[in-house]
């Protein structure tokens, strides 16, 4: 038996500012549970707005040793 949960990787984060718990436990290969405890340690960067726990893309990147913007170091201005 395969598991259905599909994968995302780091180009779907691109131009995303927050991705959910769920989304961050399938990019870093562990279970929604895992991933909602390490949050509520502070294990995982993340941020509640109302009743949604939602996790900062940046701080995800930044926390994975990854950077938003591997080209310039800086974000594109408009």
């Amino acid at each position: 038996m395969t598991d259905a949960t599909p994968l995302i990787d780091l180009d779907a984060l691109d131009g995303r500012t927050t991705i959910t718990v769920e989304e961050a436990a399938t990019l870093l290969g562990i279970g929604r549970s895992a991933a909602y405890e390490a949050a509520r340690r502070g294990q995982l960067p993340a941020r509640r707005l109302g009743r949604r726990l939602l996790v900062p893309v940046p701080a995800l990147l930044e926390w994975l040793g990854a950077s938003a913007y591997p080209e310039r170091g800086t974000p594109p201005q408009p």
